[in-house]
C-alpha cells in the first residue's frame, strides 16, 4: 500500500553533519504523521524523532534534542532528517516509518504503532 525510501546515510565525523530524506509513495502521505527510528546492532529500535501530519508537533529523543530536526514537505511527499554535531554513538541504521493512523496530533514514540518502513540508510559516526 505504501513504500518509504530512504536516502542521505554515508560515514561522517563527529561533529559533522547528515540530512536524511525519506520519500513515501502514497498520495495521502500529508494525513499521517512520521518517524525516524535508528537501530545499532545489539540494541533494539530506538525513537529518534517524529512530526505530525501538519507539523504541528514535533518530539525528539532526549539523546538528539538540540542536535536533530526533524520537518516534512507534503507537496513533495518527503521528510527529512536534518544531523548536526554527529557523535559515534548516532551510528545506527536509520528508518523512517508511517503512523498507523491518521491525524495524529502527537506522534507516537513507540514502533509499534509505525506499520510502514523504509528499508533503512546506514549513518556512521567515526571519533
Amino acid at each position: 500500500q505504501v513504500q518509504l525510501v530512504e536516502s542521505g546515510g554515508g560515514l561522517v565525523q563527529a561533529g559533522g553533519s547528515l540530512r536524511l530524506s525519506c520519500v513515501v509513495t502514497r498520495s495521502t502521505f500529508s494525513i499521517y504523521a512520521m518517524g525516524w527510528f535508528r537501530q545499532a546492532p545489539g540494541k533494539e529500535r530506538e525513537f529518534v524523532a517524529g512530526i505530525t501530519w501538519n507539523a504541528g508537533s514535533t518530539r525528539y529523543a532526549d539523546s538528539v534534542k538540540g542536535r536533530f530536526t526533524i520537518s516534512r514537505d507534503n507537496a513533495k511527499n518527503t521528510v527529512y532528517l536534518q544531523m548536526n554535531s554527529l557523535k559515534p554513538e548516532d551510528t545506527a541504521v536509520y528508518y523512517c516509518a508511517l503512523d498507523r493512523p491518521p491525524f495524529r496530533v502527537e506522534v507516537s514514540t513507540r514502533a509499534a504503532d509505525f506499520d510502514s518502513w523504509g528499508q533503512g540508510t546506514q549513518v556512521t559516526v567515526s571519533s
